[in-house]
């Protein structure tokens, strides 16, 4: 993978990855992440399955692009009720976009060469076993409610791979493309006071640039001060979903690993 891109074929990527897929003509991205078996796990905005609205079998989500029934995957699409963590295929979370594959551990510089937010972080990643872990328990437990910029699709990978938590909810989540949206309008706020100091456009522009960079940069998790480790079977609780028995985790421990066997 190269500054330009992520892009990588079937054949490299590997379970426990975090990979994604640009939606909309490179307008956003969405993110899951691969437990083997040509299945991923990924977060999307929750829909109630027995409401009947009309909409054909094969419609897609609005934001994750999932169709709602596949032909290859018996389980493909599956959810708890009231729940937007999702299981599907690898072909069927990736529509006909292509694959990319989100980069952890990347230096400072590697960071902010990136142009674009939500293709890499500084923090490094967990061991597999436990990012595939997190994944299939939150399958079975949910993740909250969805929201673009506090709890979204990225928000949900970056938790599994790293199990780190923002400790305020009150700013920005871990999202990168949620910082860019952001960091964007900060950057041109807090530049535009230097606009007196620089007769040039270009100046102007250079300086935006780098507030935008370096806003980005710092709500990155990987350098961020705000967050904690918290185990995911401790994940509700901190967040107020309530507690989870450890009768009722034994049972969803044995029904993931049915899922990942089939």
């Amino acid at each position: 993978m190269g500054l330009l891109t992520n892009r990588v074929e079937r054949s490299e990527i590997r379970p426990g990855d975090h990979i994604y897929t640009w939606r909309a003509v490179f307008t956003y991205s969405h993110h899951g992440i691969f437990v083997g078996g040509s299945k991923v796990v990924h977060f999307t905005p929750e829909r109630n399955r027995d409401s009947n609205n009309g909409t054909p079998s094969d419609s897609y989500d609005l934001v994750s692009s999932i169709p709602s029934t596949c032909s290859t995957f018996p389980d493909c699409g599956f959810r708890q009720p009231n729940s937007g963590v999702v299981l599907s295929c690898l072909d069927c979370f990736l529509g006909k976009g292509s694959l990319y594959s989100f980069e952890y551990g990347v230096t400072p510089s590697v960071f902010l060469a990136k142009v674009r937010g939500g293709t890499c972080t500084t923090a490094t990643s967990d061991p597999p076993d436990a990012v595939i872990h997190r994944a299939m328990y939150l399958l079975q437990n949910g993740f909250g409610n969805y929201d673009v910029f506090q709890n979204n699709c990225e928000d949900f990978a970056l938790y599994c791979k790293t199990g780190l938590l923002i400790v305020d909810k009150s700013g920005v989540g871990r999202s990168g493309q949620a910082s860019s949206v952001i960091g964007a309008p900060l950057a041109a706020i807090l530049s535009s006071p230097l606009k007196l100091l620089m007769p040039s456009p270009v100046g102007v522009a250079t300086v935006t640039a780098g507030m935008y960079c370096m806003s980005r940069y710092a709500t990155d998790i990987g350098v961020r001060t705000d967050v904690i480790k918290v185990a995911v079977e401790e994940l509700a609780v901190n967040l107020g979903w309530g507690d989870v028995t450890e009768e009722v985790a034994e049972e969803n421990d044995a029904s993931n690993r049915q899922i990942v066997r089939s």
